[in-house]
């Protein structure tokens, strides 16, 4: 596991592509945050920590509208070879164009863009989802 967001956000989309309630993911905090943004903006129902022993995992639940997950397409924008950032003033970039929310991680936690922007802050662009 080379990038932990991208495992993170595929392992939810295949769980949702699957028709899973719930899927286990790899815990750490960057993901929960990820995670805690993706329920604000209605993608997921819940996520929680589960405590194994010593270990720490997260367990999602996926949120469905009429037996169709909430989120059908996720496009990774970063990758361990290549980051892509934005500036606080490259709105077309924080916004992105057409349907979806990207999602920052900026110096002031993780984000959407639509509130980076609202901010004026930048930083990595991390995914889109729609």
């Amino acid at each position: 596991m080379n990038h932990t967001i991208s495992d993170f956000i595929i392992r939810i989309k295949n769980a949702a592509l699957a028709r899973r309630k719930s899927v286990v993911l790899p815990y750490s905090g960057l993901t929960l945050a990820v995670g805690k943004v993706l329920v604000k903006e209605g993608f997921l129902e819940s996520i929680k920590e589960v405590a194994d022993g010593n270990k720490k995992s997260l367990q999602a639940n996926i949120l469905y509208e009429k037996l169709m997950p909430r989120f059908t397409e996720v496009i990774i924008l970063s990758k361990p070879s290549l980051r892509k950032y934005a500036r606080k003033t490259s709105a077309t970039q924080l916004k992105g164009k057409g349907l979806g929310i990207i999602i920052v991680s900026t110096n002031q936690g993780v984000m959407t863009g639509r509130e980076a922007l609202q901010k004026g802050v930048g930083g990595e662009l991390l995914f889109k989802i729609w």
